[in-house]
């Protein structure tokens, strides 16, 4: 902690270490709108642009956002998003008071690139993600993420570039006009429109080159955008679009999952001290490769025919690309002795765990995973209006749709038996050390098992809203009067048509091609610890073929349907507020009351049943149908006081709701029958429900400066928890019932409360630091750990700018927090900090040559369960670099 916080203090010093010497640098003149619902800006039926030349005025502007504000929000304006290492929008927000992001949704352990955002420790399924304040449907790209119980409700920011975005106002307390869905809070992304360009044609593009240094691998991104609008400033089209590949790979050790040694096992009758310790189920030497291609673009075209009547048509469009190779190395100490009955050699046993042994036979395996189809898309059609039927009446409305699907197309499965014993000592934090002495490491085994198949999970909404607004004039308190309404239909589908097995020649048949594929010789080397690194591998195309040669896989979508994994979640909403925006001399605010209607339908497939489908190997079921409905009533308010010109105090109090995961209310159970682990739903859930509070102070005690701190506390009367129970399935390798350690959720209670400081100022000539910390300590009722609570959070970034020249270094610390349960044991993942930075040259008024990097201090992301005795993942994504020319017309 000494070396980091040394780390956290120097940020500034080494930015104030970079300087240049010229003119003052350009970038994106665009408008940071903030039209969206409960943001901060313009009411209902006016404009206002914001011409942002700098780091340092969009700076100011995202703090004079701020301060306007009658709620607690956070402002990240363009000129932020161009000028950080920004690769999309969870990366442009990670480094505002109160925010934490992850760069996994799950299932799919860490890789280099944040994917989820949670506000004030809280999960980021508790947060509502809008565009332009309506909702967007995103997809997974993993398949643990798109089936089973990691389908989650926050969206995936990795199909979200930060260059379609204008700005981001991070809601922190609630409003009554604010779309509920946020527990935490609501992060609404606002893109750009024509109109709020300053020149009439508008054309800026950038091309990048990116390169990992653990994949040693170089990969090309551009992106363009053109806008233009008439002489009259009153119609504009704006056209973006963007291209974006990136070569992964990633080195990992993992240890899935803990299982109790079996008190009838061959072990515990030889030596009964060891029933009950928890063993690791596989520790896995992970090789994970991918090469990534994101595209997509946005439209927006803008009409104003009167100072009256506006009309916007926007859409966007992104589709992900993730095809992906992952071999695994797997020891399997809890199969040799629950399984094999196998006695282990030498046991240690510390803090109730088998952290030690050895086996004169393996049970372990090679896991070969190819999927050449996976990846997601997501696009959204919306069509706003706005009406001004008197000098203070106005409307605006909202109309639209939004789609996306994650998907698993033809992934193929094979694996290899393992000879040879097998030593294993787990070391804590570091890596453990596994062997395998006898054995052959460095050619392919016999086939073990194979199997592979389709999966996908489909999310879209169809939404309406109408909002309007009554300016009052002859009240000494009430400003105005707002009010509106919101329907909305949404649909979530968990699909698991294929899931393959050994088909008749599958065992006998030879195994995939392999022409001396090798892991690579430093794969592991920036783990820790020393990792063994002599395997094998197949190619993917290799893996591919063996799986479509007729006969070694079972392709039958009807006996092969794994209805297991399958739900359906229907909601439909309708919501209505009322809110006035009140104030006087020194003080303003708003209070008001939404009240919404939840109609919930969820499918899910149950065994049996008077009359099931019956075909599938899985065994008959019949699809049930639950529906139940709920109401909420959401009242909130807010207040603001000016003690003086430079002192503002913000007090707020909502009463707030989320709803729960999809896969939370899919009561589908999702088996491993190697790990004998599976995770099951609840269509029973209550939702999300808990009373905010919030109290802050900022001082704006010189010019772009700003001391604030915050308290907030959450109330939850209802939260959705994890529990582990044991259940008897039919296990489809074993071919018999077996027990199965399933996680489920239920609801409880909780409570979550916290601190928020900001410090940010310009420090001496063209330098400057900001710097916050977030504490905040989650606890479930009875003591149990929240999901994502990190209990510190703290940023640094240091700038300097001139004329010509500008630079950035950004410290980002998250301590360690509890991600979920999986495979019976609890996943945690440790203390991290991050290292950023960015430099932008000009080289004269229209091209500008820029230099990112990621992860400069090649940190290694840390997962452990119930103890630090029990580690869970340990992986390693690389550096990386982008070096792009950036110009503008």
């Amino acid at each position: 902690m000494v070396a980091r916080t040394a780390i956290a203090g120097a940020v500034a010093v080494l930015v104030m270490g970079i300087a240049a010497q010229a003119r003052a640098q350009d970038d994106m003149n665009t408008n940071a709108a903030s039209a969206a619902a409960g943001a901060p800006g313009p009411r209902a039926g006016e404009t206002r642009t914001v011409i942002v030349t700098g780091v340092r005025a969009a700076l100011e502007q995202s703090m004079r956002q701020k301060r306007n504000a009658d709620a607690v929000v956070e402002v990240v304006t363009a000129e932020d998003i161009g000028k950080m290492p920004d690769k999309n929008v969870a990366d442009a927000i990670q480094r505002l008071p109160g925010v934490n992001t992850q760069s996994s949704a799950g299932g799919e352990g860490g890789f280099g690139e944040n994917d989820r955002v949670s506000l004030r420790g809280t999960s980021p399924s508790l947060q509502q993600t809008l565009f332009n304040g309506h909702a967007i449907s995103t997809g997974d790209w993993f398949v643990l993420n798109q089936v089973g119980g990691n389908v989650g409700r926050s969206s995936s920011f990795s199909l979200l570039p930060s260059e379609l975005v204008g700005s981001i106002v991070v809601q922190k307390s609630a409003t009554a006009d604010l779309v509920e869905g946020g527990v935490s809070g609501a992060i609404n992304v606002i893109t750009r429109r024509p109109l709020d360009f300053r020149q009439p044609l508008t054309v800026e593009a950038s091309v990048q080159a990116n390169y990992n240094d653990l994949a040693k691998k170089t990969e090309p991104q551009v992106s363009a955008l053109v806008s233009w609008k008439n002489p009259a400033n009153n119609v504009g089209v704006l056209l973006q679009g963007f291209s974006e590949k990136q070569s992964v790979r990633r080195d990992g050790q993992e240890i899935l999952g803990y299982t109790p040694i079996s008190a009838t096992s061959a072990a515990a009758v030889a030596n009964p001290s060891l029933a009950g310790v928890k063993v690791p189920t596989f520790i896995g030497a992970a090789l994970f490769e991918q090469k990534k291609k994101r595209e997509g673009g946005a439209f927006d075209i803008e009409a104003k025919p009167s100072r009256d009547i506006g009309v916007d048509l926007n859409g966007f469009y992104s589709k992900l690309k993730a095809p992906h190779q992952n071999t695994n190395w797997l020891a399997a100490p809890a199969n040799s002795i629950n399984s094999a009955g196998l006695i282990p050699q030498n046991p240690v046993v510390r803090n109730g765990t088998l952290v030690g042994a050895g086996f004169t036979s393996n049970a372990g395996e090679v896991d070969n995973i190819y999927r050449p189809d996976a990846g997601g898309e997501s696009w959204y059609v919306d069509l706003n209006g706005r009406w001004r039927a008197t000098e203070d009446l106005s409307f605006t409305g909202k109309i639209g749709r939004t789609h996306g699907v994650g998907f698993d197309h033809g992934d193929v499965y094979y694996q290899n038996n393992v000879d040879g014993g097998m030593v294993y000592a787990l070391n804590g934090m570091t890596p453990a050390s596994v062997s395998y002495p006898g054995g052959n490491t460095t050619q392919p085994g016999s086939t073990a098992w194979a199997g592979g198949g389709e999966a996908q999970s489909v999310d879209k909404e169809k939404y309406a809203q109408v909002d309007g607004e009554w300016r009052v004039h002859d009240n000494a308190w009430v400003q105005a009067v707002r009010f509106g309404a919101r329907w909305t239909d949404h649909k979530r589908t968990a699909e698991h048509p294929l899931e393959t097995r050994p088909g008749p020649n599958g065992f006998t048949n030879p195994g995939p091609a392999w022409s001396g594929q090798m892991y690579p010789s430093d794969f592991g080397s920036d783990l820790g610890g020393s990792v063994f690194n002599n395997y094998f591998k197949y190619d993917g195309a290799a893996l591919g073929a063996w799986g479509a040669v007729p006969g070694n896989r079972l392709l039958d979508f009807t006996l092969r349907h794994n209805w297991l994994d399958e739900f359906q979640v229907g909601e439909k909403t309708a919501a209505v507020y009322g809110m006035a925006d009140i104030g006087g001399d020194g003080w303003s605010g708003n209070f008001g009351l939404r009240a919404v209607e939840t109609r919930q339908t969820t499918i899910v497939n149950l065994p049996g049943g008077p009359n099931p489908i019956t075909g599938s190997a899985f065994g008959p079921y019949t699809p049930t149908t639950y529906e139940r409905t709920y109401r909420d009533y959401l009242p909130s308010a807010n207040v603001k006081f000016d003690v003086r010109s430079d002192l503002v105090v913000r007090a707020g109090i909502a009463k707030t709701m989320s709803r729960p995961d999809y896969s939370a209310l899919g009561g589908s159970v999702s088996l491993n029958d190697d790990a004998l682990s599976g995770t099951g739903g609840n269509v029973r859930l209550d939702p999300i429900r808990s009373v905010n509070y919030d109290l802050s102070a900022e001082w704006y005690y010189m010019p772009k400066a700003m001391l604030s701190a915050g308290l907030f506390y959450m109330d939850f009367s209802s939260i959705v928890a994890q529990g582990t129970s044991t259940g008897s399935y039919y296990n489809n390798k074993r071919g018999t019932f077996t027990d199965y350690q399933i996680t489920s959720p239920y609801n409880t209670k909780a409570t979550n409360k916290g601190v928020e400081l900001s410090w940010q100022q310009p420090v001496w000539n063209n330098f400057g630091v900001l710097t916050n910390y977030t504490w905040a300590d989650g606890e479930l009722d009875g003591g149990g750990e929240m999901l994502n609570a990190s209990k510190n959070t703290y940023n640094v970034t240091g700038y300097y700018e001139n004329d010509r020249f500008s630079a950035r270094l950004a410290y980002s610390y998250r301590s360690s927090y509890k991600a979920g349960v999986d495979r019976g044991a609890s996943q945690h993942v440790d203390s991290m900090p991050s290292l950023a930075a960015s430099v932008n040259y000009k080289l004269n008024e229209h091209l500008t040559i820029t230099f990112d990097a990621l992860n400069l201090t090649n940190e290694t992301i840390k997962m452990y369960a119930e103890n630090k005795d029990q580690p869970r993942a340990f992986y390693s994504n690389g550096r990386t670099f982008y070096l792009g020319l950036r110009g503008k017309l």
